[in-house]
């Protein structure tokens, strides 16, 4: 246990790095903490969705790289803002009309439009904690309606109530002129209507801990901060919560970084230390541009988990979170082959290594083993050139490639086979392009025919590769252009995996015959 502890404080992961950080914070603290406390937050006016698994799967990281450096317990709460006023109505959700009615009430209060829960809150909620347990993420879940209902919040609202005057002049300067005249961090619900009111604070009562504010039928009316009558603007609310809750990690999009800013100098306000915070870049779409809610574009969680394990999405997370990446269709085979070569390597690793190895942040000290003969790249080519959408077909290719495997012995790989499948009929079947090959190109492709013909040597990757190359160098500078004419006039596709490694799965005889239809001419006419 102790090589296992330094070698963790050693190691360079980004999860060691924050945790490291919390682990500083932790020292510092004047009681010593008995329990660290890592938060996501969830909004429950929308379904969770790919970011909410971001950013749990991210703070699980480095929650259990912490446990690796620290004794100290954690936990994980994953607190739901549902007394939140609807503002704005989702795109996707039935019976908008009865939303509109609910307009401003707080989303527990706002009646499900999908019928099977007590509230719109209700419902997402659900969802939320059927999507974590699903994935088994070890988590508390809290409801911010009750923590303001039940008084877990009462004392930092009255200590709120008594710095109002620092807290406004934080927030104040961050407003527009117009939104300065009416601003208050308290959001009183009004007795009358049960609206999240958005209204100056007319008198205040540190004593009584109460707030006077007029209802927009202009009757004034003094209600008491704690239990559940008022709710924090969500920057004061985020900073109060930290301070209540005694956060000491919590991360959040790049976009949020001034949010960060208030909410940290209002916890200090409150009388309690910020926790450690990660910035995270937000995903681009395939043209680079932010991915949207209200635009639809970029992938969904549930559109990534049609073609893909849950862990290859994690994988995904895992990979540089303060860099902007890529969140598109055309990512998930690049990134499920190499979730698998980090799997394969991870036996063989020494101890440091394997602590760098991103599966073990995503598994812990139980990593699986990858059973993936043939990667998920290639699987995709040979469901294309095969033109069969039926994985028994596709297996004979398998076994004939890997000795000894069968759907039932490779799960994973069978898994990935129906995975390939699915890509393959939604993703590259209705943009697949052949084209005929030039003049020169046709002459290497006929060469390459001859020099395949004459082969007798064993059907392995390299040796086939060897072949392959030896035709290109003869009549391709760069050479890639080669395997550019290759993919496009072979496969139909701009891009390949190692065409030895196809050749050698697909066969040697069925190579032939795939070339002498593209000289023919017959790809391009089925296309």
């Amino acid at each position: 246990m102790i090589e296992l502890q330094s070698a963790a404080i050693q190691s360079k992961a980004w999860p060691f790095e924050e945790a490291k950080r919390v682990l500083r914070r932790v020292q510092r603290s004047v009681p010593p903490k008995e329990e660290v406390v890592f938060q996501t937050g969830y909004g429950p006016s929308g379904l969770p969705h790919i970011g909410t698994f971001g950013e749990v799967a991210r703070t699980t990281m480095v929650r259990r790289a912490f446990e690796l450096i620290s004794d100290i317990p954690t936990k994980l709460i994953c607190f739901s803002d549902d007394m939140d006023g609807m503002r704005k109505i989702p795109e996707n959700v039935p019976n908008r009309r009865l939303l509109e009615e609910d307009l401003n009430l707080p989303l527990s209060r706002v009646r499900d439009p999908f019928g099977t829960h007590n509230s719109f809150a209700a419902h997402n909620n659900s969802r939320l904690i059927v999507f974590l347990d699903k994935y088994s993420f070890d988590y508390e879940f809290a409801s911010s309606t009750e923590y303001y209902v039940l008084g877990r919040f009462d004392e930092e609202l009255q200590k709120a109530l008594d710095q109002y005057d620092k807290i406004m002049s934080i927030m104040l300067p961050t407003l527009g002129k117009e939104r300065q005249a009416t601003y208050s961090p308290f959001l009183p619900i009004s007795p009358k209507t049960g609206h999240v009111l958005q209204v100056p604070t007319l008198e205040r009562n540190v004593k009584k801990g109460t707030i006077l504010y007029e209802e927009p039928d202009g009757e004034r009316i003094e209600v008491p901060v704690t239990g559940g009558h008022v709710k924090m603007q969500w920057k004061p609310d985020w900073a109060m919560r930290w301070a209540a809750l005694r956060v000491d990690y919590e991360m959040a999009g790049k976009d949020l970084i001034d949010s960060v800013t208030q909410a940290t100098k209002i916890c200090r306000t409150l009388g309690q230390s910020p926790p450690e915070t990660l910035n995270y870049e937000l995903f681009n779409d395939e043209l680079g541009q932010k991915i949207s809610k209200s635009k639809g574009n970029g992938l969904s969680m549930e559109e990534w988990l049609d073609y893909a394990p849950p862990e290859s999405l994690q994988y995904f997370m895992y990979l540089k979170p303060k860099t902007a990446k890529r969140l598109h269709f055309d990512v998930i085979p690049q990134i499920v082959d190499q979730y698998h070569q980090h799997l394969k390597s991870f036996p063989t690793q020494d101890l440091s290594g394997k602590l760098n190895n991103p599966v073990f942040h995503i598994h812990g000290s139980n990593v699986p083993s990858s059973d993936m003969v043939v990667s998920f790249g290639m699987l995709l080519n040979l469901v294309s050139v095969v033109g069969s959408e039926e994985s028994d077909k596709l297996w004979k290719f398998i076994q004939r490639y890997a000795k000894n495997t069968s759907p039932d012995k490779n799960k994973g790989m069978n898994q990935a086979v129906e995975f390939a499948v699915q890509y393959y009929k939604d993703r590259i079947k209705p943009t697949k392009l052949y084209r005929l090959p030039t003049e020169k190109e046709h002459e290497s492709l006929q060469e390459l025919r001859s020099v395949l013909s004459k082969y007798d040597g064993p059907l392995e990757d390299e040796a086939i590769q060897s072949l392959v190359y030896s035709v290109g160098r003869d009549h391709f500078d760069p050479l890639r252009l080669w395997f550019v004419a290759l993919y496009e006039v072979l496969l139909g596709a701009s891009q390949g995996p190692r065409f030895g490694g196809f050749v050698a799965l697909y066969g040697i005889d069925e190579t032939i015959g795939l070339i002498d239809r593209a000289l023919a001419g017959r790809l391009v006419s089925s296309s």
